[in-house]
């Protein structure tokens, strides 16, 4: 049996630091190893102005620092309230990994592995950086389908990942008890390194290349003025600032707080367990790879000559720390660990015992327990942040060792270029808005941590915290009808089922119980009429003396004439497509602007920051909870809807492209003759109040022409089948425009109206 022995901590090769424990309250760390290069006092070199303030001395702050002002950028400054590495970077496991089962996030994996490899070289600083590669485990055979899919996701990068057979597994673990084992996942390069010497390495970098750290200086106040600068407060004086970056960690919430904003991040506690010498793992002649058994939801590394290993609790069982939630986190916490709780990852420890079976002769020398950020989907959140000028965040990283590095180039080219080096939407900070309760959070943030080793399904959804206050008008007529889907907070059906169905959530690699159903949507489409919920949409009402202007030069098409909608793309200044959107000439000089719900906020904030830049003289507002929107489409689609208003709506009286205010049933809307599904079809935007009577006036008046309803399944294979192109899947800031075929959208002898010295461009 896996022994807890005496509570002595020796240094250890992870820590390189010696750590001592009282028992029944939080441990902290009494000493570390000194840094070569230790800063001058911050009251020595303080300075009055800087380019860029990164709040947050973990190893992400510190990369970015690095990255800045390695690229060039002057007056960098980092600011952190006690000393480096305080926070969740100085107790982390240092796990790296080539691997995500996402496509983009794997850049950040590789840059971050690839920089590690060379640091020491450069700064002259040692790392502890190990490679002995990574297995992740297959005991079932659904876990071995997963293996597959992700091998076919694997071309889009240069790292090696190969599937392996339980014979080269053992060969490569010999420790391992094989009796499950069906199959390996396995990563050459990828292992661990000391955290702690990682940050300081990156701060010898900064340094070398001209940035300044100073601490102890805790942020205590922060000013946006007028022209857009920071002045920020310390208590060795005001600085002011062009940008601020929150790279603030578990403290993030904080600084947020001090400029009206509520980061939905949850402090939540994470252990793992070192033991001693292991007769058995001394003896082995090469480092053994990282372990990640999946189903027994712990990984597993070498540790000198025995074991680390970290479990991932049910959500029952994990702990989130409230109290930080409640009251913030304690003035004094840095480097502070928390009372281990052998008891709650007890069945993790035994799997961990099964699956080694020389666990079980082993000593623990140490439980480590430590505070961890998690965002609702575990990911982090980077970049500007809207509704702000020049504050960006770096926050909210539940893996911020391997994320670190790949982080800090990331957002140092983006502030350097004016735009992100590649597409990353899945970590927009602007994924979240007020719709993100502290409630909704930490019901996720535990889902996402009990989560952390599931299978990956395509089309995955995940239920906690659902629904949020953001649900359509016709929530509760359609949610005993259909499977919906998360977008954004909004609550929208993905298919539909019909009695004697299968009506539950059953992922898979293979056809599952939605297959047959969407078909018979799509069928509904092509040949009927059908009518599918839209409200989750974004949607801006942009006006104003120069809101022509501004939006001809944002756009790469030409502006729709009064009472017309077109397809516009905004383009970064490199050509990369930033966005797609419906662009609606209400009235003169009055817009509706439309965009996929997952991009309302990462839209809105470019829109924004142009028009700061540009001074216009604009109203931009937000209307996306405002509105419902219905749309209905089919070759039935007129005839149904002509029942319901006196407008005529016959093709030479209403075109494509058009937008019209109409009646229905006599609500009032706002009809736009356009559809995704490629089928005849109209969007119509109402008051979100008026969705459902809207809804019942339609379903009934369609019932002669067979009317039903389809979801987000069926439009999407409507549209591929019609190739058009959707933000997100076949362009985004990877492509350029006519990279994905939008040439007919992009005007490139369009002259932008007005001169150069109005004040709007």
């Amino acid at each position: 049996m896996l022994r807890l022995g005496t509570r002595r901590l020796r240094g250890l090769g992870l820590r390189g630091f010696p750590l001592r424990a009282s028992p029944g309250r939080p441990h902290s760390v009494c000493s570390r190893r000194g840094e070569e290069n230790p800063p001058l006092s911050a009251e020595s070199r303080w300075k009055d102005q800087a380019e860029t303030v990164i709040i947050g001395g973990g190893c992400v702050g510190v990369s970015l620092a690095y990255h800045l002002a390695k690229a060039g950028m002057k007056d960098v400054v980092l600011l952190e309230k006690s000393e480096l590495t305080a926070g969740s970077t100085w107790h982390a496991a240092g796990l790296t990994t080539y691997f995500h089962p996402g496509i983009n996030l794997k850049k950040i994996h590789y840059y971050s592995i690839k920089l590690y490899e060379k640091l020491e070289e450069e700064t002259g600083q040692v790392v502890g950086f190990h490679q002995p590669g990574s297995i992740r485990i297959a005991t079932t055979p659904v876990r071995v389908d997963e293996f597959k899919y992700q091998m076919t996701r694997t071309g889009w990068h240069a790292t090696e990942q190969y599937i392996i057979e339980p014979e080269k597994i053992q060969e490569m673990f010999p420790l391992l008890n094989m009796n499950k084992i069906l199959a390996g996942l396995y990563n050459p390069g990828d292992g661990h390194i000391d955290p702690y010497s990682l940050t300081m390495a990156l701060a010898a970098g900064a340094r070398k290349y001209g940035a300044l750290l100073i601490y102890p200086a805790p942020v205590t106040s922060l000013k946006l003025r007028s022209d857009g600068t920071w002045d920020v407060e310390t208590p060795h004086g005001f600085m002011r600032a062009n940008r601020i970056v929150n790279a603030a960690g578990f403290w993030a919430r904080e600084v947020g707080k001090m400029i009206g904003l509520e980061h939905p991040l949850i402090p939540v506690q994470h252990q793992y367990i070192i033991t001693s010498t292991i007769p058995e793992v001394k003896a082995l002649k090469r480092e053994l790879p990282v372990l990640r058994d999946l189903e027994g939801s712990f990984y597993l590394r070498q540790e000198r000559d025995g074991l680390l290993f970290g479990p991932y609790e049910s959500q029952e069982k994990m702990k989130v720390q409230d109290s930080w939630v409640a009251s913030g986190v304690p003035p004094g916490f840095g480097k502070e660990l928390f009372e281990s709780d052998l008891d709650r990852i007890m069945e993790h420890v035994e799997a961990a015992m099964d699956m080694v079976p020389v666990l079980k002769k082993a000593d623990i020398i140490n439980i480590v327990n430590g505070p961890i950020t998690y965002s609702p989907d575990i990911l982090p959140m980077v970049g500007p942040h809207q509704g702000v000028r020049n504050y960006w965040v770096a926050i909210g990283f539940g893996y911020g060792i391997i994320h670190a590095g790949g982080v800090g180039k990331y957002l140092s080219d983006w502030i350097l270029h004016g735009e992100p080096p590649f597409d990353l939407i899945e970590l927009d900070p602007n994924r979240y808005g007020k719709w993100t309760t502290t409630e909704y959070t930490e019901a996720k943030a535990r889902e996402s941590y009990g989560f952390n080793n599931i299978v990956g399904y395509p089309k995955e959804e995940r239920f906690a915290g659902r629904p949020t206050q953001r649900v359509s008008g016709l929530y509760k007529t359609l949610e005993s009808k259909c499977s919906m889907g998360f977008h954004a907070g909004w609550e929208q059906p993905h298919w539909f089922y019909k009695p004697g169905q299968d009506p539950g959530y059953r992922p898979s690699f293979r056809r599952t119980n939605w297959f047959e159903p969407v078909g018979s949507e799509y069928q509904q489409v092509m040949q009927r009429v059908g009518v599918i919920d839209l409200s989750p949409f974004g949607k801006f009402n942009i006006k104003g003396q120069d809101s022509i202007r501004l939006l001809d030069y944002l756009f790469a098409n030409v502006i729709p004439k009064v009472g017309f909608t077109n397809i516009s793309h905004m383009l970064t200044p490199k050509g990369r497509v930033y966005a797609e959107l419906t662009v609606s000439h209400q009235s003169p000089g009055e817009f509706l602007l439309v965009t996929g719900s997952g991009s309302e906020l990462h839209d809105l904030r470019w829109i924004e920051e142009e028009a700061i830049k540009g001074g216009c003289d604009v109203e931009i507002k937000n209307i996306t909870d405002e509105l419902g929107v219905l749309g209905i489409a089919g070759p039935y689609s007129r005839k149904v809807l002509q029942k319901l208003t006196s407008d005529d709506l016959s093709d030479n009286v209403f075109k494509f492209l058009q937008t019209k205010p109409l009646k229905v049933s006599n609500i009032p809307v706002t009809a736009i003759r356009i559809s995704y599904t490629g089928e005849l079809g109209w969007e119509l935007y109402h008051r979100r109040e008026d969705s459902a009577a809207l809804y019942d006036a339609i379903m009934n008046a369609g019932q002669e022409e067979g009317i039903d309803n389809f979801g987000t399944y069926a439009m999407n294979a409507l549209r591929l089948e019609k190739a058009f192109r959707a933000w997100g899947s076949e362009m985004n800031c990877d492509t350029n425009p006519l990279e994905a075929g939008l040439e007919s959208f992009v005007k490139l002898n369009k002259v932008i109206s007005g001169k150069i010295e109005d004040d709007c461009f």
